[in-house]
């Protein structure tokens, strides 16, 4: 299986930051850019940038909420992640068996 790696994606979930805002939203349900600040080891501004960069990549969904803003995680974002490094971590698997292999030859052609 062959899924294209969507950079934008990449990017957002690459900032161990943004991977742990993304664990609290799953498992409080969603969260604004305060309730995560105050979980978080930054500020409420540098927060809602993050939030910023997870809703261009599609994986939260916000909705306005009095004067803040709700964030969810985006499941079927989430899981086009998921599928996309499943298929990397397939192809990369398929590359170190190739260098495997080649290394063997080398070693058994080396050996006699």
């Amino acid at each position: 299986m062959s899924v294209a790696v969507d950079d934008e994606l990449w990017s957002a979930v690459g900032d161990p930051t943004r991977r742990r805002m993304l664990d609290l939203l799953l498992i409080d349900g969603g969260g604004t850019a305060t309730t995560l600040s105050e979980q978080l080891p930054v500020t409420r501004q540098a927060v809602a940038k993050h939030l910023g960069v997870l809703d261009r990549a599609g994986l939260v969904q916000v909705t306005p909420s009095g004067r803040e803003r709700l964030y969810e995680v985006d499941e079927a974002q989430l899981a086009r992640a998921v599928a996309q490094l499943s298929s990397v971590g397939a192809t990369w698997d398929a590359r170190l068996r190739r260098i495997k292999r080649i290394a063997e030859t080398i070693q058994r052609r080396q050996q006699s």
